[in-house]
């Protein structure tokens, strides 16, 4: 795996050629695989021999794993993305409360008012800025973060700080003193703020995981309250952040999809579902490992192998999207014969924060193209840096003129 990330559709292309299944070596030269065809992945993903718990990590259980290795927090943070059955449940239901559809439904408003406010600042700095401004600095960022912020009671003078830890931890190619570093810094943050909710609660989540803890000690640990609110931060603005700024990316260089949207032809969810399904916001997503030796469309991956889920791949497999699947299409979604992507997950652990994240694109880009129409990019594509990440998928930033 490339380390600094970068574009993953023609790597995927290659290596879908050659199967559903892959052989990678991760950073630190530790071997993996990754699961890459959509009807393989989807099996792989409910496997009930397939665990999420790092004790089944080999090479960590067998003392190779460095310290300071870049996917480390993917790997042990304590939390409902590696548990597994009971723990998986419990940790799950502390949370779930706050995502259900009447629950999301609830914090539409609030999602429009930040909206707005967002654009209001789009549009200053694009005038402050000869015309041009970073779409994903001054809209696509602080939409999510703000949402999921108000959801944990996190204050504003942490945001900023939250976002640039998180960028760091889930970066492929940094070294591994800053690694050691940005973790440990993220949990003293986030523990100074579970320790202000402990002395003032507040009517949040965070305050809800804290009176779970205390309330019945065993129910959730301190090293579990703060890895949930890693998942909570990373995961609950990320994921978002890149899927509004890649369908921005793909209405501007799909003028014809746009105009079926802006004349009512095609509806803001399809180009949420096409983006999803065309340019994932999450590329390789670790990590799964077989508890046993496992057969997956022919291919064996072996007992404690660390497993990345490739949903950039799946969403362009061809054996499951078809011939086009290259070509972004927002009617595709309605088709009779369409296949929901996999890009939010798929079973026990599907992404619990998908019906936030599927409101807040979906109000954010409708808000977005119904005041600057003729939004379009400010660069061409391939001048678009990457992000330092094979896992997150998307692009540093985002300049983009208003009006022509």
């Amino acid at each position: 795996m490339d380390p600094s990330g970068g574009c993953p559709h023609a790597d995927n292309a290659r290596l879908l050629a050659r199967g559903a299944v892959a052989s990678v070596v991760l950073p630190g030269e530790i071997e993996g695989m990754v699961v890459l065809g959509h009807e393989a992945l989807k099996e792989f993903l409910q496997h009930p021999e397939v665990a999420k718990d790092a004790r089944h990590f080999t090479a960590l259980r067998e003392g190779r794993i460095a310290e300071g290795w870049p996917l480390m927090t993917f790997a042990t943070v304590e939390g409902m993305t590696t548990a597994d059955g009971e723990d998986h449940r419990r940790l799950r239901s502390l949370v779930s409360r706050a995502f259900t559809p009447r629950r999301v439904e609830e914090l539409r408003p609030r999602v429009v008012e930040l909206t707005e406010s967002l654009l209001d600042e789009l549009a200053r700095a694009a005038e402050a800025e000869g015309g041009v401004a970073d779409l994903r600095r001054h809209f696509a960022l602080p939409l999510p973060m703000g949402v999921i912020s108000e959801l944990l009671g996190v204050d504003d003078e942490f945001r900023d700080r939250l976002h640039h830890l998180c960028d760091q931890v889930v970066a492929t190619d940094i070294g591994p003193r800053e690694a050691v570093a940005a973790n440990r810094e993220l949990v003293e943050v986030l523990g100074a703020i579970a320790a202000a909710k402990t002395e003032r609660p507040g009517d949040d989540l965070t305050g809800a995981l804290i009176a779970a803890r205390d309330e019945a000690g065993d129910r959730l640990s301190q090293r579990e309250l703060i890895g949930t609110l890693v998942l909570m931060i990373i995961a609950g603005h990320e994921t978002t952040l890149n899927l509004i700024t890649n369908a921005v990316r793909a209405l501007c260089a799909h003028r014809d999809q746009l105009d079926l949207v802006l004349k009512g032809e095609a509806s803001w969810g399809d180009v949420i579902e096409e983006t999803l399904r065309w340019d994932a916001p999450v590329s390789y997503f670790p990590f799964r490992y077989p508890v046993r030796d496992l057969t997956v469309d022919g291919t064996v991956i072996p007992k404690g192998t660390p497993v990345l889920a490739g949903y950039s791949a799946a969403g362009r497999d061809p054996a499951a999207h078809g011939p086009d699947a290259d070509r972004f299409d927002v009617t595709r979604p309605g088709r009779p014969d369409a296949v929901r992507n996999l890009s939010l997950g798929h079973g026990a652990h599907y992404c619990l924060g998908a019906p936030l994240a599927r409101l807040e694109a979906g109000i954010a880009l409708e808000r977005l193209f119904t005041r600057f129409p003729d939004l379009d990019l400010a660069l061409p594509e391939t001048a678009l840096a990457r992000h330092a990440s094979f896992v997150g998928n998307s692009v540093r930033a985002l300049p983009v003129r208003l009006t022509p």
